[in-house]
This record gives C-alpha cells, sequence and structure tokens, in this order.
C-alpha cells in the first residue's frame, strides 16, 4: 500500500505473460497494427481520443443546461476569491505532523476551480472564462510539484520537506494534473494561441518533464510492476499519462511506443483481477481501479479504431457488473477495506452507463442511470476535467433517465468469499445480509475476516466503519492502530480477547460447499436460500487444537441468524471472548436486547445474541469522512462469552 518500497538495485522492465489480455503491448508493436496507428497522425488521434475542442459546437452549444448553470453558479463565486494557496508549510505537514488533508484540499480547489472555467469557456465562449481557465493552468504550471506530500520519495529518498524540482515523482496526483492540462489544452487551444501565446507550450515544457520523461525512463516506479504487485494506481496512472500524450505530444511513433509500454504494465494490473470481476478494495475503489481500467481500455479501442478492443472478454463483463452488485440500497453499498459505505453523489457514472451500453448489459446501465440525480450535473467537477468533458461530449447520457436499481437476490464472489443477500431483486424493502471471508492480505486491508453488515430498507444498521481521513500513519506500520481497521471494531468475534493476525497467512476458508451460484456470481430468484459458513481459525493467532466457525442464515427478509461455534483449549480469562457488533443510528437496550433505529427513517432492528448479555459503547465520531457517513457517533455491541467451547446465536430481526 505504500509507494515508498525501495526497488532492487538494476531494475528494469521485465516480461509479463497476461494471457487475459493477448498481450497488447506486443501486439501494439506489430509492424501492420502500429503503421495503421502513425499512419492517423496527430490530429485523426486527437480526434478519436474523444475530447472535442471548444470549436466543436455541435457538442458545447448542446451541453446539459442544469450541468452548465451549476458550473457557472460555482465559477462565479471562485472569481470573488483568490486562487487556493498550496503553501510549502501545508506540504510539509505531512512530514511533520502527519496531515496529509490540508495541501490535498488546496490543490484540490486550484483543480476544480480549473475544471469549472474550462468546460464554461468551451460552452459560453467568453472570454472572461477563457482568461480565467488560462490563470488556473499557468497556477498548476508554476507549482513546485504536482506530486502529493503523501507520495513523493524525496521524504525517503532525500529526507527533503519539500519537493526534489531535480527528480519530479510521477503519481496519482501528477498523472491528474496533466490529463486536465492536456483536456484543457485540447478543448481551448485555439483561444490560447491567440490570446495567451505561450501557455501551450509551457504545459507542454512541463509535462515533458514532470511526466513524459519519467514514463518512459524510470522503470523503477512501483506502480509499473517490474519489480512489486500492482494495485489501483497502475490503470489510474496509465489511463492519465496516455491521453495526456496522445493530446499533446505531436510524434504518433512516440505516441505508439507510450501506448505498448502503458499496455505492457497494465497487464500486471489485469493479472491480479479475478474471474469474478470482485475487487478487494470494494465499490470506492472499483471507480479509480477498475474504472481506470475501463477508461483506458476503452480510449486504446478508440485510438487503435477497433483494433485493440476489450468489450468482449468475459473479465470486463463482471468487473463491470461489480459495483452494482453491491448495492443495498439507493446510496448505500456493502463496503470493505478502506472504502465508503455511502456514495458522495461524486462519482463518474457515465463510465459504466457507456461501457454497459458498448457490452449490452441493460442492468449496469438501469443502475448508472439511477446514480444521477434528476437535475443534477452529468458528472461532477470532483472527477476531474477528462471525466466532466466525456460526460458533457455524451448525448445518450445528457438525455438518459433515472431507473430502478436492479439489486440481485443473491450474490457469491469466491474469489473474495463475499456473499450478499436479500429476499428479491430489484426490492430494497426488508432485510438484506452482507458476509466477508477473504484474507487479511488485501488491497487497503482492515481486519475484517468474517465480519457481516445487516441492512434494513437498504440502510446498514449493523455496519462496517470503513474509511476515517487518510494520515501519515495509514500507510504505515502503525496501521492497525487505528480503531477502524482493527477486528475488535468490525462485526467479528474476539477469541481470548485477540485481534486478528495481519497478512496472507490469516484468512477465512470457507466450509463445507461453497455458495450456490449462477457463473456470473448471481442466483436467479427461483434459486434457494444461500448458507454461508466460514472457518475463522486460521484468522486469529489460535493454538493448534482450537477452533472457531461462524454460520450466516438468511431466514427471510425479516430475520437472519449468524451462528457462532468455538472450541478453545481453556476458558477465556474473565470475559474477554467476545462477539462485536457495530451499530450506527439510535442504539438502545430494550428488555435486554438491543434495538438499532436509523434516525428519522422508521426503520429498526433488534438484535439478540442466544444467551450472552449485551453491553454497548459508544464511540463519539470526531473524523469528518466517518461523520459524513454515520453521524455523530457509533456503537460497539459487545456480548461477553466466558466458555471455554460453546455455540451463540445471533439473531437479527427487523422490527419497522
Amino acid at each position: 500500500m505504500s509507494a515508498h518500497t525501495s526497488p532492487p538495485d538494476g531494475v528494469r522492465a521485465t516480461p509479463f505473460a497476461g494471457p487475459l489480455w493477448q498481450q497488447w503491448g506486443d501486439r501494439m508493436r506489430e509492424p501492420a497494427l502500429r503503421a495503421r496507428f502513425v499512419r492517423a497522425g496527430t490530429e485523426e488521434l486527437r480526434r478519436r481520443s474523444g475530447i472535442p475542442e471548444a470549436g466543436d459546437r455541435s457538442v458545447w452549444a448542446a451541453a446539459d443546461p442544469s450541468t452548465i448553470t451549476t458550473l457557472r453558479d460555482a465559477a462565479e463565486d471562485d472569481l470573488r476569491r483568490p486562487w487556493a494557496d498550496a503553501t510549502a508549510t501545508l506540504f510539509a505537514r505531512f512530514v511533520r505532523d502527519g496531515d496529509r488533508s490540508q495541501y490535498e484540499r488546496a490543490v484540490a480547489a486550484r483543480q476544480q476551480r480549473l475544471t469549472r472555467a474550462v468546460v464554461l469557456a468551451a460552452s459560453t465562449r467568453e472570454p472572461e472564462w477563457i482568461d480565467e481557465a488560462a490563470d488556473g493552468a499557468v497556477l498548476l504550471c508554476e507549482q513546485s510539484t504536482w506530486c502529493l506530500p503523501a507520495h513523493d520519495d524525496a521524504h525517503a529518498r532525500r529526507g527533503f520537506a519539500v519537493p526534489d524540482t531535480a527528480a519530479p515523482y510521477l503519481d496519482l496526483a501528477a498523472g491528474e494534473v496533466v490529463a486536465q492540462l492536456a483536456v484543457a489544452d485540447r478543448v481551448l487551444g485555439a483561444d490560447w494561441a491567440r490570446s495567451w501565446p505561450g501557455l501551450r507550450e509551457r504545459i507542454r515544457r512541463e509535462a515533458e518533464t514532470r511526466v513524459f520523461a519519467p514514463f518512459e525512463t524510470r522503470d523503477d516506479l512501483w506502480w509499473l510492476g517490474y519489480w512489486r504487485e500492482v494495485n489501483n494506481w497502475n490503470p489510474w496512472i496509465l489511463g492519465n499519462v496516455l491521453l495526456a500524450a496522445v493530446l499533446l505530444l505531436d510524434d504518433p511513433e512516440r505516441v505508439a511506443r507510450m501506448s505498448a509500454r502503458a499496455l505492457d504494465s497494465l497487464d500486471r494490473y489485469v493479472a491480479t483481477l479475478p474471474p469474478d470481476g470482485a475487487i478487494d478494495e470494494g465499490v470506492a475503489y472499483w471507480w479509480n481501479g477498475a474504472g481506470r481500467m475501463l477508461e483506458l481500455l476503452a480510449l486504446i479501442a478508440q485510438l487503435t479504431d477497433g483494433d485493440l478492443e476489450a468489450g468482449g472478454m468475459p473479465l470486463i463483463g463482471e468487473v463491470l457488473r461489480f459495483p452494482m452488485r453491491m448495492q443495498l440500497g439507493d446510496d448505500w453499498y456493502v463496503n470493505v477495506a478502506d472504502g465508503w459505505a455511502r456514495s458522495r453523489r461524486e462519482e463518474p457514472w457515465q463510465l459504466p452507463f457507456r461501457w454497459a451500453l458498448r457490452t449490452g448489459d441493460h442492468r449496469v446501465a438501469d443502475w448508472a442511470r439511477g446514480g444521477r440525480r434528476p437535475g443534477s450535473p452529468v458528472a461532477p467537477v470532483t472527477g476531474g476535467l477528462p471525466r466532466l468533458v466525456r460526460a458533457v461530449a455524451d448525448r445518450e447520457w445528457r438525455d438518459a433517465v433515472a431507473a430502478g436499481a436492479p439489486l440481485p437476490r443473491c450474490v457469491w464472489l469466491p474469489s473474495v468469499q463475499v456473499l450478499v443477500r436479500r429476499e428479491r431483486a430489484g426490492d430494497s424493502s426488508g432485510l438484506a445480509l452482507a458476509a466477508k471471508g477473504g484474507t487479511n492480505d488485501e488491497n487497503h486491508n482492515h481486519k475484517d475476516l468474517g465480519s457481516f453488515i445487516v441492512a434494513s430498507g437498504g440502510r446498514p444498521l449493523l455496519v462496517d466503519i470503513g474509511k476515517p481521513t487518510y494520515t501519515r500513519e495509514t500507510f504505515s506500520a502503525d496501521r492497525y492502530r487505528i480503531r477502524a481497521m482493527q477486528s475488535g471494531w468490525h462485526n467479528a468475534p474476539s477469541p481470548h480477547g485477540l485481534e486478528q493476525g495481519e497478512g496472507p497467512g490469516f484468512r477465512a476458508r470457507v466450509a463445507g460447499a461453497a455458495p450456490a451460484g449462477e457463473p456470473g456470481g448471481e442466483n436467479a430468484d427461483s434459486a434457494p436460500p444461500i448458507d454461508l459458513e466460514l472457518d475463522l481459525s486460521t484468522a486469529y493467532p489460535l493454538g493448534a487444537d482450537e477452533s472457531w466457525r461462524r454460520r450466516f442464515r438468511f431466514v427471510s427478509s425479516r430475520r437472519i441468524e449468524v451462528t457462532d461455534t468455538w472450541r478453545l483449549t481453556s476458558a477465556a480469562d474473565g470475559s474477554a471472548t467476545a462477539l462485536h457488533l457495530i451499530a450506527a443510528g439510535d442504539v438502545r437496550l430494550v428488555d435486554g436486547r438491543v434495538v438499532v433505529r436509523a434516525d428519522g427513517q422508521g426503520i429498526a432492528v433488534r438484535v439478540e445474541g442466544e444467551g450472552a448479555a449485551p453491553a454497548l459503547e459508544v464511540w463519539p465520531l470526531d473524523d469528518p469522512e466517518l461523520r459524513a457517513v454515520w453521524g455523530p457517533s457509533l456503537t460497539r455491541i459487545t456480548y461477553d462469552l466466558p466458555w471455554a467451547a460453546g455455540t451463540v446465536t445471533t439473531v437479527v430481526e427487523e422490527i419497522g
């Protein structure tokens, strides 16, 4: 999870067998395909990129009115204030006190202001917005680094508290900036050439130094995958770099070489994806992992005029369906790892919508259409300029009408051992269950083996806490000192009071037969109820003769049962062995049972650990990200189990 692991000496690009992608990097080097690519020429490749110039009035004059109005309201407010100041003091806070959010907010504010200005300039053709966009572009060019302080290797390599401008690091943020500037140049280039001579040259010079040269020459960038495993950084950076190269470089031969290198590297990310399409980081990271992969593959298909097309590959369909399969109801999703449980309504819904049309998956199209609120912009500014421009240019997306959520009845993803179960497809009423096995070596891992979520009416009441605000501690040796990442703060057992172990050796095992399911991971409405039993003995540092099993049973839309059966070598010390549940909402003890109510929503569940007495512990939330999802507090319910062996069934009933 860290960008600062040192590469081996003499690291260089290594061959890689990526059978899923038919060695697309090698195919880009084939003389015939390469010749067609180069022969297309710079201007045709830019046209194929799908990013329209401001002069293309068929696009910009037809832009969604609500989007333009929303952007104008915010942008006119921008004009009354100075641009955000990303100071050295803010940058240095990561080294000094571990804070990374203040600097990140400042640079994000700059980029979002520039994004608004570019789209308004293109749609209105007003000089005020052309100049505003130029100011933002120059400001980014003058920024000492495009890299975030948490990613900059100058800390580890040279002990710097400030960026090393002589050796810029290419991270997620640098990729975002270069793509934003490239799209801005494509959209407003003709205007800037007249009114801002020299600006386009400045953008190209900075892109060359900070991004293109490092990408082509530095094999030690860990996210390329040449010497260690990759994660969502890989497709995220590759897609932005390649888009920028197409829009800024005037040499199709060089762009072809960079395309081949990007595809060589992407193979390493694709190799991490399981056949069922599951993303072990969860839905929140799908948008900037698998979703970025889909964007890159769409770009490659466009640039090669269909010579390299991924739409028919089975894995693509499975990956595309993953977030739709994880929806609990409305804005709420099954969240694992560092994901958040509630959609921020800032997702680029046009991305899965366009891919759903490409693959003919009407359910994903319906799910994506439901993500955009009526009258809201076609895409959020927070998603970046490239995604916003693509959405503005997509007339089908502009005119799409919201549809009902598919909400599959039952999903089983064996690669991550995640089960999602409800009574009827397309219906969020009643209870829904999500249960998780897996390992404690997953990307952005939390110690969550055997944990589960229960939602009522689509709203989680027994919850996975999710991601707090990132700090220096988040991706350090102290990661599991963070409460939200501990098994003791998940809906999991605690034998002998132990935390789950860390690393690939600590895992859950599906006990007995795996849940049945269709090849795509979902069950038809006519399928029988599914139970899941997990052996959690190897999730904890237990003795050789000790064991813990957990069985999940979806009884009905009104009742869920979770049965724990354990055998420990000796009785726990006092009440050390326990079951923990994390509840969100109004939590009270009523006649010895716990009642959890969703604030103001008229839904509630009653929880009973049969044979065990509950104790409640309130956690007042001061983290802004957690408060935005859960409100002012969460409550931990604890059932002490003072027996060396036994069985306890936790019953969750909807009481409405």
